[in-house]
């Protein structure tokens, strides 16, 4: 079913939209919530909740031409809640590893300032990823969106981790000098 279907059934209040949801991206969103989690049951548990969450949003959100884009948000943001929670003091290694890995180029979010300027700065990183080549902005979205494993994303693109690695440190090194250029300080 095509996803604009998809959005009409939430739009009908159609318990339908749940099963052709699920039917279609169930094992996208497990797999996104899993990596984070680092837990099974876990993913589950997020993948039930964002299909709640969906029917919750829809409407008034419309995400026809974006709904796997729309539940992914939706599956990651709990992930990473959940993981808080389960480690309140302690983050866990894979969410602290990423954060690690791009807190040299993005601004802290501790100055109220920076966050009132939060959509300008996504905007930013929405165009500098607009700016690489589809294999880079693919390699990028993979590691800090989707949180893949260096090593699985290596295996995706047939080549090395060594290689990953490499453009992952470059397009890091070259959205700091674009955001200290567009005026953000680390």
């Amino acid at each position: 079913m095509e996803d604009s279907q998809i959005v009409d059934l939430y739009f009908a209040r159609n318990e339908n939209a749940l099963t052709e949801t699920a039917q279609k991206y169930g094992s996208l969103l497990r797999s996104v919530s899993r990596r984070i989690t680092e837990d099974e049951p876990t993913a589950e548990e997020c993948e039930n909740d964002t299909y709640l969450e969906a029917w919750n949003l829809i409407p008034p959100h419309e995400p026809r031409t974006y709904l796997s884009a729309f539940l992914t948000r939706i599956v990651r943001s709990l992930s990473i809640n959940r993981c808080v929670e389960r480690n309140r003091l302690k983050r866990k290694a894979t969410v602290t590893t990423l954060s690690n890995e791009l807190e040299e180029c993005l601004p802290s979010g501790g100055d109220v300032a920076r966050e009132l300027e939060g959509k300008e700065l996504a905007e930013c990183v929405s165009r500098f990823l607009m700016e690489q080549s589809a294999e880079k902005r693919v390699i990028f979205l993979h590691r800090y969106y989707y949180c893949d494993k260096i090593a699985a994303i290596a295996a995706r693109f047939e080549t090395t981790s060594g290689k990953i690695k490499l453009v992952l440190f470059r397009m890091r090194k070259e959205l700091c000098e674009r955001l200290k250029k567009e005026g953000y300080t680390v």
